[in-house]
């Protein structure tokens, strides 16, 4: 039974609904579920509940007939006796994301097909050795005569021995387009055949013939005495922070409810416990191949919006993936068939060290430091030859942050004999380049700061100019700018002013005379760089800017539109839709849609396997708390001699 409004669907309710659509609807094996998730109950319902009122669950399905490609929405009520059908919508025109059970299935429907084998052993390839890697498509490379169809291209890499790496073996010149309900190859599209230079990518020590290196000493984390966290279902508590965690299939990790408790302010001895954010979570990536040519221009991946973050999410090991005292969660999916996946350990949950929180020292009082410590949420997914690494963490000062960190194994392409270099690639190997690309994140941010009347505020600092009262030219000042409706809400960031966004409650204001807020400090931004009548740009105008602020609205989520796979744009329910309307933004329920990531400029470094690429962001308290909300950290006790040369010590060091 659930506990409240906002817990993820059970695998009892997935099964439940499938149940109810097969009665009412006739689903069976001639349909595939795209997803199912909780229907979230609007906001307002939410935040007016309270523990032991009722709760009423619905779950919403997108699935589709295979033999007529025809897209249906269900709200299935599942607090009703037996289940009851709330709406079953036709949705025309639309493709949802694919799914693991249909990439599965090509593969297998490739490798039997006569065709494709013929292809393959003309070019000296054993099929046995290959890697089918099924993508979508967008609609302005979409072939015209299949447009109406579920359409899939397919890449194709192989592996120069068994467990080799297969995408250090492109298959140049060859895709197979296919369409995915009926798994029938429709073409094989050919343009060259520049064979396989010998290049060096392995990765393992084995297929390597190279040792790991053994000057190393064991390194690990302890707490003899357990974890600091609370886990309750799905509230989590730690030191002064309280939220809810959820998963699915399109987003992976969801935090909602984020409180902190204000010590600092009236409300008893444990202080007040203060609203930050009501729902944080990843809603779109958009992953652009930046080469026209033959091998990359289909290459435009919405990873998010195609095929699930939550459905790529893996299982996590301990001392591999996660080190310390470690506390899993599983996350539960709905298959094609409409039943639950269960993936174990897919979420992290820990307690990490960060260095120094604050110190001072002082050559009378003697030396005051802290030790920061973090709490972390973290998944990891595999999205084909990339991997992404997902933390959220929650800090004692009052700091939010999220960082993704990117691996796994960069798309290459051999090149002509005749050819040294690509001018929109790195050489990286023998005879072989690695193209540029760029790794779009959305981050979708409704932030309710001290409650849901909110304004955003831009911040810009700039020199004064010399003038008698600044005859040095030393004054810095800053300038905040309303965003006061949504046809001003795409912001980009400026570097010469170090721009940020302020989220304030103009309505409450700290004990210094100021709105309180949170601001969001800006990483990894870059430009689309993209041509403005681009189609790919079309698709995603979401990725223009480096920030857009809406009114919030339950079911604008995501921002490249519901159906991404094979869009021509955004127009059906996404930013541009949203933003049409020009609804006011001040002192209102606002929504943060923060655009960052990687400009991958790719590097022969990043070859064969790519170390980490890391990004991220963070929410900061700007006038939120009246002083730092820390200075009850505690001192750590000794482990060692006296650092201090002098005074008296505080650091938990001396004698």
């Amino acid at each position: 039974m659930s506990s409240h409004p906002l817990d993820s669907l059970s695998g009892e309710e997935i099964s439940a609904t499938a149940a109810v659509l097969a009665r009412e609807r006739g689903v069976d094996g001639g349909w595939r579920y795209a997803s199912m998730i909780l229907r979230e109950p609007p906001k307002e319902e939410v935040l007016a509940w309270s523990e032991g009122d009722p709760i009423v669950r619905r779950s919403l399905s997108v699935l589709w007939n295979k033999s007529r490609n025809e897209v249906f929405e269900a709200v299935v009520n599942l607090s009703a006796a037996g289940g009851e059908l709330e709406t079953w919508v036709h949705r025309p025109g639309v493709t949802p994301n694919f799914t693991v059970d249909e990439y599965h299935d090509c593969d297998a429907a490739l490798r039997a097909n006569p065709a494709v084998r013929v292809a393959l052993e003309a070019r000296g390839v054993d099929p046995d050795l290959v890697l089918f890697d099924l993508w979508t498509y967008g609609h302005a490379v979409m072939p015209e005569q299949w447009r109406d169809r579920r359409l899939g291209w397919v890449d194709i890499w192989v592996r120069a021995s068994k467990g080799g790496n297969p995408y250090a073996h492109p298959v140049s010149g060859l895709k197979i387009i296919i369409d995915v309900n009926t798994m029938e190859v429709l073409d094989l599209d050919e343009a060259h055949d520049r064979g396989f230079p010998e290049v060096d990518g392995e990765y393992t020590p084995e297929l390597r013939e190279t040792p790991e290196r053994s000057d190393l000493k064991p390194l690990d984390i302890v707490q003899p005495e357990g974890v600091s966290f609370e886990l309750d279902g799905s509230l989590i508590r730690w030191q002064d922070w309280e939220f809810r965690l959820g998963f699915n299939y399109r987003e992976g990790p969801v935090i909602y409810e984020v409180k902190c408790r204000d010590k600092g302010r009236s409300g008893g001895e444990r202080g007040e416990l203060r609203d930050i954010a009501y729902r944080m979570s990843l809603a779109e990536m958009i992953v652009p191949y930046r080469d026209s040519s033959f091998d990359h221009y289909r290459r435009t991946a919405f990873d998010i919006g195609e095929w699930g973050l939550g459905y790529m999410c893996t299982s996590l090991e301990l001392g591999c993936d996660c080190l310390g005292e470690i506390t899993y969660l599983d996350g539960v999916l709905p298959d094609t068939s409409g039943q639950p996946r269960v993936t174990k350990n897919v979420i992290c949950l820990h307690e990490e060290d960060d260095a120094v929180l604050w110190k001072h020292v002082d050559p009378d009082a003697g030396t005051e430091v802290r030790r920061m410590r973090r709490f972390v949420v973290s998944v990891h997914a595999t999205v084909a030859n990339y991997e992404y690494l997902v933390y959220w963490r929650f800090y004692p000062d009052g700091n939010i942050e999220c960082e993704i960190r990117a691996t796994g194994i960069m798309v290459t392409t051999p090149l002509d004999d005749s050819v040294a270099a690509f001018p929109t690639g790195t050489v990286v190997d023998q005879r072989t380049y690695a193209p540029f690309h760029q790794h779009f994140l959305v981050a979708r941010l409704d932030l309710d700061i001290d409650g849901t009347a909110n304004t955003v505020v831009e911040s810009d600092s700039m020199p004064a100019p010399i003038s008698d009262t600044n005859p040095f030219g030393l004054d810095l000042l800053t300038r905040g700018t309303v965003i006061e409706s949504e046809a001003q809400s795409g912001r980009r960031f400026d570097w010469e002013r170090q721009r940020a966004w302020k989220v304030q409650n103009p309505n409450r204001l700290n004990s210094w005379g100021a709105p309180t807020a949170y601001k969001l400090v800006p990483t990894g931004s870059f430009p689309a760089m993209f041509d403005e009548h681009s189609p790919i740009l079309r698709r995603n105008p979401v990725i223009g800017n480096t920030l857009w602020v809406t009114r919030q609205h339950d079911t604008e989520l995501w921002p490249a539109g519901d159906y991404p796979t094979q869009s021509a744009d955004d127009l059906g329910n996404g930013m541009s839709a949203w933003i049409a309307d020009d609804e006011s933004l001040v002192d209102t329920d606002v929504v943060l849609w923060y655009v960052f990531g990687i400009h991958h400029i790719t590097r022969s470094e990043d070859w064969p396997v790519m170390p980490v690429d890391k990004v991220s962001f963070t929410l900061k308290p700007f006038g939120f708390f009246d002083r730092n909300p820390s200075l009850d950290a505690p001192r750590s006790p000794a482990k060692g001699e006296t650092c201090c040369a002098g005074g008296e010590c505080h650091c938990g060091h001396g004698s």
